[in-house]
């Protein structure tokens, strides 16, 4: 009776999470032919992290107080799923298209559950194992457009590709440091805090490599696609997920992030006029294929 219940809403504010999400690869393709990565990363999380802290303290009328402990933890979150990721992010995408981006970055659950595997020896079913092996076989598909064999050769991908590949390996170490480190932490202040120490960490990058100086030569266009990443990208799309987790519980929230890649094809497809050639596409089917195999026991269970 409670999952019938539950207020619509919620699920179309999910999709439209989604959508926005999937966007940030097209603002990120924008963005990157106007900026470098350091100095576009940097202004995404000035803005993303004050719309953050805001939104707490008209929330909770303070920012809360967090142990030693915590604060490490915090700024391990902003090295790898702010700092790292997105210098990597804006990096790839000087070269690859939104929507292939946004195919690499599918892999992120499966690159997650095998380090959790590997380095917290968390169990796996045979149906996970061979969805994780579609799904990495896809992405390979994906990073090498359509020549797999090159794994074995110096020259897998292109630069952006492999930048792209640094996003998932950021992203898998950001999604492990929270889930073992920060139990007793809201997600909304994790994110918040984690962004914030991000954007000093990023700033201050961007001031002693004298990047910080192109912010003066960005556009209009380029102004805009900063307002999406913090906005829609970031401050509404994490506020409206996890209110999706909390009524609806983490694994079916989570099923909805597969449409991201989706998203981010369709709209590079039609907002910047990419291609889908059948490395894309088969390499697509496959890795979403995987994510199936590995989420159906959430389903079943």
């Amino acid at each position: 009776m409670s999952k019938q219940t539950i207020n619509p809403g919620v699920h179309i504010r999910l999709i439209l999470t989604m959508l926005f999400w999937g966007g940030t690869f097209v603002a990120g393709r924008l963005l990157a032919e106007e900026l470098h990565p350091i100095a576009a990363s940097s202004l995404r999380f000035i803005a993303a992290s004050s719309m953050l802290l805001l939104v707490i303290l008209v929330r909770d009328k303070k920012l809360p107080l967090l142990s030693i402990k915590q604060w490490v933890a915090i700024a391990l979150l902003g090295l790898t799923g702010v700092y790292a990721y997105n210098i990597f992010f804006f990096s790839g995408l000087q070269s690859v298209e939104a929507g292939r981006a946004s195919m690499i970055i599918a892999v992120n659950p499966v690159v997650t559950t095998l380090l959790a595997i590997l380095f917290f020896k968390e169990s796996s079913t045979l149906l996970r194992s061979i969805g994780m092996i579609l799904s990495v076989s896809g992405a390979l598909i994906v990073i090498s457009r359509g020549n797999p064999t090159i794994i074995f050769t110096r020259d897998l991908g292109g630069t952006g590709e492999l930048y792209m590949a640094g996003c998932v390996l950021s992203w898998s170490a950001y999604t492990l440091i929270g889930k073992r480190l920060l139990n007793n932490i809201q997600p909304l202040i994790a994110v918040a805090y984690s962004c914030t120490l991000g954007a000093i960490f990023l700033v201050t990058t961007a001031i002693f490599t004298g990047h910080l100086a192109d912010i003066s030569q960005l556009s209009v266009t380029g102004m805009a696609c900063i307002f999406y990443f913090a906005f829609f990208g970031t401050t509404l799309g994490f506020i409206w997920f996890y209110d999706g987790v909390k009524k609806l519980g983490a694994s079916r929230a989570a099923m909805y992030v597969n449409l991201v890649p989706v998203s981010g094809l369709l709209l590079g497809t039609l907002l910047l006029g990419e291609h889908l050639d059948k490395s894309l596409l088969i390499g697509g089917i496959l890795v979403f294929c995987g994510l199936y195999l590995i989420n159906h026991r959430h389903r079943s269970s």
